[in-house]
């Protein structure tokens, strides 16, 4: 067997470390962009649906009529359903007034839906349609607010 000295350069298979990140090494756009929005601003910005979550052991525990509980998630449910695929489509959409027109158009459909939802209920028993309008105020003061906020700190969105 033949003394191999210290320095001798070892051939192998195994690649080599990748280099530490420093100071010195500028991080690429890609590197420096997140997969998507920061954890606050997603939990924010379903806020309201985190509060309709919650509001069901409060009308339990308060024994509040469940039909209302149960109307005012349906709408709240189909509205925002509506609002992603709309916000979707005017995304995608190159004109400006084809963007106002939809996003109007969503906000007006949006706001009947809620309020067909709480006359339905209010018609089939007056005091769940009280508690589905309190809950619909509820979820829309928590939604208005959690999109102030949110709004400012998103990019385009693609």
């Amino acid at each position: 067997m033949e003394d191999v000295p210290f320095y001798a350069r070892v051939e192998s298979s195994h690649r080599p470390p990748a280099p530490l990140l420093s100071l010195e090494q500028p991080l690429t756009t890609p590197a420096l962009k997140a997969s998507g929005p920061p954890m606050p601003l997603t939990v924010l910005r379903y806020l309201d649906l985190a509060v309709l979550v919650l509001a069901l052991p409060i009308f339990v525990a308060a024994d509040l009529p469940m039909l209302g509980w149960a109307g005012a998630a349906v709408g709240w449910g189909i509205q925002r359903v509506v609002q992603v695929a709309i916000e979707r489509r005017a995304r995608e959409s190159d004109d400006p007034r084809t963007v106002a027109g939809l996003l109007t158009g969503s906000m007006l459909a949006r706001g009947w839906i809620m309020a067909g939802s709480i006359f339905i209920v209010g018609l089939s028993e007056r005091e769940a349609g009280l508690a589905a309008a309190i809950l619909a105020i509820t979820l829309f003061t928590f939604y208005f607010t959690s999109q102030m906020l949110t709004r400012p700190f998103e990019g385009k969105r693609s």
